[in-house]
C-alpha cells in the first residue's frame, strides 16, 4: 500500500507526534509498503532549525526505509498564539502543494494536534481523490483554550466547525484515547468510523537497563534517588507543580527531581529554580532521541505530569509507555481519566491528582522510603508494557488504513461480522 502521512513533526525532533508517527512508519517500511512523510524542517519546540538543516522549500531523504519530504515554513517556538498559528498556516500550504507532488497514495493520513495539517491532508485526499484518515492526537481548538493560550472567541468557534467538518468529511478518525471516541460521538460523529489505536512504546528501544553512572555524574545525581520528567516543558503540563513539590523536599539530600527538555515554560521555571535556590530541582536541555533510554535509566521513578484542567482528562502521555518498557514505575499527576485508569490497572504506578505539590511530595518520599512498594510497581509497569507495544498499535492502525483505501472507512471500529449498511454509507 502507498501511504501519504501529513506530520508537522518528525525526527530528529523527539515529541510525542514525531516519535509516534515514524516508530509506526518504521514497521509499515519493514513490512513493504510505500510509506512518504511530509514534514516540516526539525525545529520544535525551540523555534531553530536543528544543527545541519536549512529551511529550503523542497527536500527528501531516506530514514529507516521511509521517505522524508520536509518543506519550509515559517518557525516560530512552540509559545504564544500568532506566530504559532502562522508556523501553522504556512505548513498547510506547503505540505498540500508538496503533496501534489508525489506519487499517487492509496490513502493520505494527517496527523493532529496540529489542526492545520489535518485541513491539508482532507485538501490533498479531495485533489487526489484519495480517502483521508484523521489521526486525532488531540482535541483542538478545545486543547488551546484548556491551556488558557485563548479564550473562546468567534474564531475558535469557526474552527470548532470545521474540526466537525474534517471529522464528518474523513473516510475514517483514528484516535489515540476512548475518551477522545466518546468525545466526538457525543458531538454527532458515528461511533462506526471512529478506530482507537493508542499511542506506546517500541519495545526494540525501551528495554530496563542499568543506570548510567557517567551521565548521572555529569548531571550531578549521582547516588541520588532521582524522580524523572522526560518531555516538553509547555502550558499543558504546569511543571511549577514539580518546582513546588521540591520547594517541599529540600530538606532530603538524598532525593532529586530532574527535569529534561525543553518548551515554552522552561526559561520561567529555570528562574523560579534559581530565585528558591533549589539545588534539588535539576534542569536539563532537550536530548537527541539517541540518548533516551540512557536519559531513562537515571530514574528510579519515571513523572508524567498534566495539567489540572478536564481536557487532560482525555489524554494519555506516551512517556507512560516509554517508561513502563524501560521499568520504571510511574508517577502520574493528572486529573482523573484514561491515562489515571491505565496506571492504576496496570499496576505500573502511583496516581497524584493535578495541582496538588503536598500530595507529590508525599508520593515521591513514600517510594522513596518504602523499597518493597518501588520494587513492585517496577516490575508489574514492566510486565504491563508488551500490552502497549508500537508494533501491535502499527499493525491496528495499517489496518484502518487498508479498511480507508478499500472505500469501507466507516468499519474501522467494528468488530468482524458487526458492520451496518449504514456505516458503510459515511
Amino acid at each position: 500500500m502507498k501511504i501519504l502521512f501529513l506530520s508537522d513533526n518528525f525526527p530528529p525532533e523527539t515529541n510525542a507526534s514525531a516519535t509516534r508517527v515514524y516508530e509506526r512508519a518504521v514497521f509499515w517500511a519493514r513490512w513493504g509498503h510505500e510509506v512518504t512523510i511530509i514534514t516540516s524542517w526539525p525545529n520544535f519546540p525551540q523555534g531553530k532549525l536543528h544543527a545541519g538543516y536549512e529551511n529550503k522549500w523542497y527536500a527528501v531523504e531516506e530514514m529507516d526505509g521511509i521517505r522524508v519530504v520536509r518543506v519550509k515554513t515559517f518557525i516560530a517556538a512552540n509559545k504564544g498564539t500568532l506566530l504559532r498559528m502562522i508556523d501553522f498556516l504556512s505548513f498547510m500550504v506547503t505540505a498540500f502543494c508538496a503533496g501534489l507532488l508525489q506519487h499517487r497514495p492509496d490513502v493520505v493520513v494527517a496527523t493532529s494536534p496540529q489542526f492545520f495539517a489535518a485541513i491539508a491532508g482532507w485538501m490533498l485526499g479531495l485533489a487526489r481523490r484519495r480517502p483521508f484518515v484523521f489521526e486525532l492526537g488531540d482535541i483542538w481548538p478545545a486543547s488551546i483554550i484548556g491551556v488558557g493560550a485563548m479564550k473562546k472567541n468567534i474564531g475558535l468557534a469557526l474552527m470548532e466547525q470545521m474540526e466537525l467538518f474534517l471529522y464528518r468529511r474523513s473516510a475514517c478518525v483514528v484516535a489515540l484515547t476512548q475518551a477522545f471516541k466518546h468525545n466526538l460521538t457525543s458531538r454527532g460523529i458515528r461511533p462506526g468510523k471512529i478506530a482507537v489505536v493508542r499511542n506506546g512504546v517500541d519495545l526494540s528501544r525501551y528495554q530496563p537497563r542499568p543506570r548510567d553512572e557517567e551521565l548521572a555524574a555529569q548531571w550531578s545525581v549521582a547516588g541520588k534517588f532521582v524522580i524523572g520528567y522526560v518531555g516538553t516543558h509547555g502550558m499543558a503540563h504546569n511543571l511549577m507543580n514539580v518546582v513546588e513539590a521540591a520547594e517541599l523536599l529540600r530538606h532530603r539530600d538524598d532525593i532529586a527531581l530532574m527535569l529534561v527538555g525543553d518548551g515554552a515554560e522552561r526559561e520561567m521555571l529555570l528562574a523560579e529554580v534559581t530565585r528558591r535556590n533549589l539545588s534539588n530541582l535539576i534542569m536539563i536541555g532537550p536530548q537527541p532521541k539517541a540518548l533516551m533510554p540512557k536519559v531513562w535509566s537515571l530514574c528510579d521513578v519515571a513523572l508524567v505530569h498534566l495539567k489540572d484542567s478536564p481536557v487532560f482528562a482525555e489524554v494519555i502521555p506516551s512517556k507512560i509507555f516509554e517508561a513502563m518498557g524501560m521499568g520504571k514505575p510511574l508517577v502520574l499527576v493528572s486529573p482523573r481519566g484514561e491515562a489515571q485508569e491505565i496506571v492504576e490497572e496496570d499496576g505500573a504506578g502511583l496516581w497524584v491528582p493535578a495541582g496538588r505539590p503536598d500530595a507529590l511530595a508525599e508520593t515521591v518520599l513514600r517510594l522513596r522510603d518504602e523499597p518493597e512498594l518501588l520494587a513492585r510497581l517496577s516490575e508489574t509497569s514492566h510486565n504491563s508494557a508488551p500490552k502497549h507495544s508500537r508494533e501491535t498499535q502499527a499493525v491496528e492502525m495499517l489496518n484502518a488504513l487498508e479498511i480507508a483505501a478499500a472505500g469501507w472507512g466507516a468499519r474501522v471500529a467494528c468488530q468482524p461480522g458487526e458492520t451496518k449498511d449504514e456505516d458503510r454509507k459515511q
